[in-house]
């Protein structure tokens, strides 16, 4: 039987995550949430890789929730509704969290259908890049729902700007690729979408180790910085810190050599 999550490495810096449920367009399981958590733990770890790919096998990148079974028994613990739902929707919810807090940049090849809580993971990546093929959708209004959910409200406001993003999570609307570039939601539309992401990656593979972890964390930091003056500060401290590992000698001393 084949995992739910399959991880691979196209060189060892680089790690692909693929969400492995091809015939439900890779919709959120139990099973597929608990090894994508588990997966995520272990690179959270990994001093190896630098950079991550999330993708879908086959036609999606993710539905969203199995509404086949939306409140699966073992994520309560024993409690009963509504408090075993809180736990399920928690459970969830902090895998966008988890994909924010990673020290390495994630890249999500997106290709089809990114629906609800596939549109929360693509949202909580630093780097989207879309398949021709490529659909958006907040969808959780649809279900009968408050349309904000596991991290959209707060992702798709600083990606798009406010107005589209009130416009996606009230409407529900879907949007293809080409929309989603130009609302900015996606930065690239390629195809094959994977091939794209990965000569993403080897591009920032060879940055220092230090300035690419620290940029990603400077600039999600930053998005929530009261002034001028409190990103100034922490960019000056991140560049000071940099600056003594030894890589940028290395790196200013490759620049030189170019003729």
């Amino acid at each position: 039987m084949s995992s739910v999550v399959e991880i691979s490495h196209p060189r060892p810096e680089i790690t692909v995550v693929t969400l492995n449920r091809p015939d439900k367009l890779n919709a959120l399981s139990y099973e597929l949430v608990e090894e994508l958590h588990r997966c995520l733990d272990t690179l959270a770890a990994d001093n190896t890789c630098r950079v991550v790919v999330l993708t879908g096998a086959g036609r999606g990148f993710c539905a969203g929730l199995d509404l086949s079974a939306p409140n699966p028994e073992q994520t309560g613990g024993g409690t009963e509704f509504p408090r075993s739902g809180m736990r399920w929707q928690e459970r969830i919810a902090d895998l966008t969290a988890k994909l924010h807090r990673l020290r390495q940049p994630v890249i999500a090849a997106v290709n089809g259908v990114a629906y609800g809580g596939g549109l929360g993971l693509a949202a909580a990546c630093d780097i989207r890049v879309a398949a021709p093929s490529a659909r958006f959708c907040t969808q959780f209004i649809k279900l009968g729902l408050g349309g904000c959910d596991i991290g959209v409200s707060y992702t798709l406001p600083r990606i798009i700007g406010a107005g589209p993003a009130f416009d996606l999570i009230l409407t529900a609307r879907a949007v293809d690729a080409d929309e989603a570039l130009r609302l900015g939601l996606v930065s690239r539309v390629a195809d094959p979408v994977l091939d794209e992401a990965l000569a993403i990656a080897e591009t920032l593979c060879g940055y220092g180790k230090f300035g690419l972890e620290s940029t990603k964390q400077v600039l999600w930091a930053n998005l929530d910085a009261g002034s001028l003056e409190a990103a100034l500060h922490l960019e000056n401290r991140s560049q000071i810190v940099a600056s003594t590992s030894g890589e940028m000698r290395e790196m200013a001393a490759k620049i030189l050599r170019k003729p």
